[in-house]
């Protein structure tokens, strides 16, 4: 691919604005989570949602396999819980010990710090380059507020957990 057209790629989707969200899985015991930015809903009928887990992440690491994850969509006012699931790393922190949540479908945690959420089954997983895409299924769905979401362009200045 001619180095121009990846740049200029870049530059257009580098200035698009879109939610993060923090996904949470279960591995055996260990409780795993991320800040993502690259999700989308895939389908209305059935409904499907696609999150995509960076190759260098704990969450990937241990939960690649995984039947279940959590996806939360991050309210503006939670900078706090984006700097923990993205500018810290599993391998050498707990995050679980640093926020309040409870046990959600499948095991997966659930943030009391997100209430607008989702636990989806995977039903489909794939290589796409640096991350892999998991296609979800909803299993259990909760909102509780309408409150605007935390950003894409806000969480560029969280320095990643892992090595970038």
């Amino acid at each position: 691919m001619p180095a121009d057209t990846v740049a200029t790629f870049h530059a257009l989707v580098g200035n698009l604005e879109h939610p993060m969200f923090i996904v949470t899985a279960r591995a055996d015991d260990e409780r795993l989570g991320c800040l993502v930015g690259f999700a989308t809903q895939m389908s209305i009928d059935p409904p499907r949602f696609a999150v995509c887990l960076s190759h260098k992440n704990r969450t990937y690491r241990r939960a690649r396999d995984t039947t279940a994850l959590g996806v939360h969509l991050v309210p503006a006012h939670a900078g706090d819980l984006a700097e923990l699931f993205g500018g810290e790393t599993g391998d050498e922190v707990d995050k679980f010990a640093r926020c309040d949540w409870r046990e959600g479908p499948a095991g997966v945690p659930l943030l009391e710090g997100c209430p607008n959420r989702f636990v989806g089954r995977v039903v489909w997983r794939a290589d796409a380059g640096d991350h892999d895409a998991y296609l979800l299924e909803p299993i259990a769905a909760e909102k509780e507020s309408g409150e605007d979401e935390f950003t894409f362009h806000r969480a560029k200045v969280i320095d990643p957990g892992h090595e970038a």
